[in-house]
């Protein structure tokens, strides 16, 4: 298997992949430092202009990196996956002695392995750089990370797991219609769903919410390679 996610990387160029990632996270780590000691989130008066709940800066870092990543995703799992489907290139793939279950496994795990460590890096060298800042500069956040604490790294690791799994959503329905567009539009739609506010009801702050979206992801995960086997391509 994991020769096969290395081939992956190497037939997709993983390098530019990797310095996508690395221009992003500088990009992220800009701007929510600006947002966080610059000003640019107040109001002429001095006060927050944040909605209720996002006074803590965990609240806009958690915000634009899972919509980055949930968008970069996506946008990988087309490449990976939906394109050589639409392309009809996956028949060469299909060829090999190998199950094609194994074959797409390896590309959706290519996919999530490549963008969980590259979310995990990117926000902890936001939340490294924000710490370091705050304490010489004034936020105009309330600062609710402790770096120190084994808290901070489970709730990490575990929000990092749903944000790149829920990505797995959009891939199904990607492989369903043959379209990498869809794949990307539904990862606009997940954003929305899931990190929206429609009035005071908002599912980012309820804490059932990533467990079920994790467990959904992988069911749609499963769909996309069943009876894989037996289906023809187009």
């Amino acid at each position: 298997m994991l020769k096969l996610i290395r081939l992956e990387w190497k037939k997709n160029n993983i390098v530019k992949y990797i310095c996508g990632v690395a221009v992003l996270a500088l990009l992220l780590c800009l701007f929510l430092f600006a947002l966080a000691f610059l000003g640019i989130a107040e109001e002429p008066d001095g006060t927050l202009d944040a909605a209720e709940g996002m006074n803590m800066i965990s609240a806009p870092v958690e915000l634009f990196t899972s919509m980055s990543f949930l968008i970069f995703t996506s946008v990988m799992l087309a490449s990976f996956l939906v394109s050589p489907y639409k392309n009809k290139t996956m028949n060469l793939m299909f060829s090999y002695p190998i199950k094609r279950q194994k074959i797409l496994v390896a590309q959706m795990a290519a996919v999530w392995l490549f963008n969980f460590f590259a979310l995990l890096v990117t926000k902890l060298l936001i939340y490294a750089c924000i710490s370091a800042g705050a304490k010489t500069m004034r936020s105009s956040f309330e600062i609710d990370v402790d770096m120190g604490s084994l808290s901070f790294y489970v709730s990490l690791l575990t929000k990092t797991v749903v944000i790149v799994s829920m990505s797995f959503i959009a891939l199904f329905v990607g492989l369903a219609v043959k379209s990498s567009k869809a794949t990307i539009i539904t990862s606009f739609l997940l954003i929305f769903l899931t990190q929206a506010n429609v009035g005071d009801v908002s599912l980012a702050g309820n804490a059932a919410v990533p467990v079920i979206l994790t467990v959904v992801s992988f069911l749609f995960a499963g769909l996309s390679v069943c009876r894989v086997e037996t289906r023809d391509l187009p």
